[in-house]
C-alpha cells in the first residue's frame, strides 16, 4: 500500500529540518579553538580562572606570552599560537592585548574577536591617539617611560588596576608586572580584524586604567556585541565565570 502522498511531504520536511538543526550543532561543535592574549603589567596567568572553565566544557584553550617588547614583536607571538591551532579560533585581548588581536586577527584561522576591557584601534590610529581622543583614565598609574619601558605604579596598582581583587593577589601582581614597550603607544595601526570579522566586547564598568565610556565608544565603532560586567580593569580574573561566558557566545556566534 502506498503511503499518503501529505505523510511523504512531511516526512521530507521533518528530515529537511532535522538535518539543517544536525548541520548548525555540528557547526557549533567545530569551533572549540580559544586564544587568548594577556594585557600589559601582567602575564598570562591571569587567564587561568577562564582557562579552567573553558576546558571543562570541552575547548582548547591556548594563551599567549606575548613579550610586551613591541607591537610587530607581540603580533608575531600571537601569530605563532594562531598557527598552532587545528581549525578556527576565536581571538581574544585583555587591554594592550585587544591592540595585538586587533591586527593578528586578520589571520584566516581566526573567525572571532573577543575585546575585553580593551583597546580596539581603528585604522591609521596609534594608542596614544586613542588614549588622548577621550577623557583620561581615572585613577592610571602608569608611570613615565624608562629606558624606553612603561610600568605601573605599585603603589596605585590595586586600586588603579584591579581594585577588585584581595590585597596579596594585587600585591603580587604588582612586584611581578611586565613593563610595556614605550614604542607600543606610537605604532600605527593598518587593517583593523574587526571591520571584516565578528567581535564581542566585555566593558568593566568599574574600570580604572581604560575609562569605561571610551571602552563603550570602542566597541560601537567596531560594531562589537556589548555585554557590561561591574568590575575592575582585570575583569576577566576577578569574574572569570562572566567572561567565559561570552567568549563562548563568541565561539557559538561566529559560526557560519
Amino acid at each position: 500500500m502506498l503511503a499518503n502522498p501529505k505523510h511523504l511531504w512531511l516526512i521530507v520536511i521533518l528530515s529537511s529540518a532535522l538535518l539543517v538543526i544536525g548541520s548548525r550543532v555540528a557547526g557549533q561543535a567545530s569551533i572549540k579553538n580559544i586564544v587568548l592574549v594577556h594585557v600589559a603589567f601582567a602575564d598570562g596567568s591571569g587567564w587561568e580562572g577562564v582557562y579552567n572553565i573553558l576546558v571543562k566544557k570541552g575547548y582548547s584553550v591556548s594563551v599567549v606570552a606575548n613579550p610586551n617588547t613591541g607591537l610587530d614583536a607581540d603580533i608575531l607571538a600571537t601569530k605563532l599560537v594562531i598557527a598552532r591551532q587545528h581549525g578556527p579560533c576565536i581571538l581574544v585581548g585583555h587591554s594592550y592585548g585587544g591592540a595585538i588581536i586587533t591586527e593578528a586577527g586578520n589571520d584566516t584561522n581566526v573567525v572571532g574577536l573577543v575585546y575585553v576591557s580593551a583597546f580596539a584601534p581603528d585604522g591609521g590610529e596609534t594608542l596614544l591617539k586613542l588614549s588622548q581622543s577621550g577623557p583620561p583614565a581615572p585613577n592610571s598609574g602608569i608611570l613615565p617611560p624608562v629606558d624606553g619601558f612603561l610600568w605601573y605604579d605599585i603603589s596605585k596598582f590595586h586600586s588603579g588596576f584591579c581594585a577588585d581583587l584581595p590585597d596579596a593577589k594585587a600585591a603580587f601582581m604588582a612586584s611581578s608586572q611586565t613593563p610595556l614597550a614605550v614604542s607600543t603607544f606610537v605604532a600605527v595601526f593598518n587593517h583593523p580584524a574587526w571591520k571584516s570579522k565578528p567581535s564581542w566586547y566585555i566593558v568593566a564598568t568599574e574600570d580604572q586604567t581604560i575609562p569605561p565610556d571610551g571602552e563603550r565608544f570602542m566597541a560601537k565603532r567596531a560594531g562589537s556585541k556589548v555585554t557590561e560586567i561591574k568590575g575592575s580593569h582585570v575583569v576577566f580574573i576577578s569574574q572569570p565565570k562572566a567572561v567565559a561566558e561570552v567568549i563562548e557566545a563568541a565561539a557559538i556566534g561566529s559560526v557560519h
